[in-house]
């Protein structure tokens, strides 16, 4: 490509470095799900299920309906294709990114905690148990000690403290999640497979190099601020890994049309004369993730409102925005009611460049993302302007058939 792109074809090359060109499956396959994820990343983890757990989302938005046991069995059954770990936020990551995050825990390790300057026996015990007893919670592990409910619901102990401290240092693993949603911990040679296990860890520049490109790989074409955050790194670590990638030729400074900062753009990416993508995106989604991004590539200005006081949200509080060819095209408040078996429509915005199909082609995605979460029937609610039209597309597209049975479990 030549040295400047336009923002449309910008738009094209992230999207499909996102894995929106990948032809969907009837039924995604264990190799569907490392294909998708390869383009993502990560997956961003957050407790909050109002609609279905964050990192199951970006893989419905690519892969379709999919059963959840394909992530389960990814990241708690031997061998392990992802694990959780700080690589973004807390995210699922493949593991062979384990010895690439050696530097982090080194450097969280460097600094220390609370829990290690003032209760570095606990440490000691708790690394113990889990050693000779085997994988646990905090829960499990506590030794009764007084829990607070403070920082939006987490349950912290000292117990809870002293694991996390282990886990972000390196010296520990997350073996699963449980029903509840709780890290069950374990030591890593019981967890990442040898083979990843007992590779050499990589220099600190030898890391931060390989970070970059595989952000380069999934966003496609970025700002500098744009791939230092994809692995929350820090500047001194960015600066010299781009400037090291562009002396070999793995990134390509381009000018993007609008863009005031310079770009890098992958060699290798994918520029498609056209995206038919239709998809609606969790907040958490790498689409959309880091706001400044998103308000370049799409004109979209857009931020997560669940700790915004209610009389003081715009759109919502759990709102999605919907993907539509390569724009944004709407944003909707999404609930899903389990107990009455409804995926509730709260409201629905259009955005400004929503094209004349947009209410139809949201229905089309509502109804399916409510079978694969197992609800009977999608409800709209009348806030938004969008709300009416999609309340008649829903109406025209007609109720769904009967009490379809997902066996997702999402």
């Amino acid at each position: 490509m030549s040295g400047e792109i336009s923002l449309a074809q910008a738009r094209r090359i992230a999207l499909a470095a996102q894995g929106f060109l990948d032809k969907p499956h009837a039924a995604p396959t264990m190799r569907t799900l490392e294909r998708t994820v390869a383009r993502t990343g990560v997956l961003q983890i957050d407790s909050v299920n109002v609609l279905a757990r964050a990192h199951l989302m970006p893989l419905f938005s690519r892969m379709g309906p999919y059963d959840t046991r394909l992530l389960h069995r990814a990241t708690s059954s031997s061998p392990r294709r992802l694990v959780e770990y700080w690589a973004h936020c807390a995210a699922y990551m493949p593991v062979d990114l384990w010895p690439l995050m050696q530097h982090r825990m080194a450097r969280y390790r460097a600094k220390g905690s609370r829990v290690e300057r003032e209760q570095p026996d606990l440490l000691k015990q708790v690394l113990y148990r889990i050693r000779t007893e085997g994988a646990a919670t905090p829960r499990q592990l506590d030794d009764g000690s007084e829990r607070s409910k403070e920082n939006w619901g987490w349950n912290w102990s000292a117990t809870q403290e002293a694991l996390d401290y282990l886990w972000i240092t390196g010296e520990l693993a997350v073996a699963e999640r449980n029903a509840q949603f709780e890290r069950i911990f374990d030591l890593p040679e019981r967890v990442i497979p040898p083979t990843v296990l007992n590779q050499s860890t990589p220099s600190d520049a030898q890391a931060h190099r390989e970070l970059i490109r595989r952000a380069a790989r999934s966003l496609g074409v970025a700002t500098e601020l744009t791939l230092q955050d994809y692995y929350r790194m820090h500047h001194t670590q960015t600066k010299p890994a781009i400037a090291a990638l562009v002396a070999s030729g793995e990134l390509q400074p381009v000018r993007v049309e609008g863009w005031k900062q310079p770009a890098y753009l992958d060699p290798q990416a994918r520029v498609p004369r056209r995206v038919s993508a239709q998809a609606l995106l969790s907040p958490f989604d790498p689409v959309v993730w880091y706001r400044p991004r998103s308000a370049a590539l799409f004109d979209f200005h857009y931020r997560i409102e669940i700790y915004t006081p209610a009389a003081k949200r715009v759109h919502g509080y759990y709102v999605l925005p919907f993907l539509l060819g390569d724009r944004i095209a709407a944003r909707v408040d999404l609930k899903a009611d389990r107990r009455a078996g409804r995926l509730l429509v709260h409201a629905a915005y259009a955005e400004p460049s929503a094209p004349a199909h947009t209410a139809d082609a949201l229905a089309q995605e509502l109804h399916r993302l409510a079978r694969w979460l197992g609800l009977d029937e999608v409800t709209i609610a009348s806030r938004g302007d969008l709300a009416a039209p999609l309340q008649a597309m829903i109406s025209a597209q007609g109720a769904l058939a009967g009490n379809l049975e997902s066996p997702t479990g999402a």
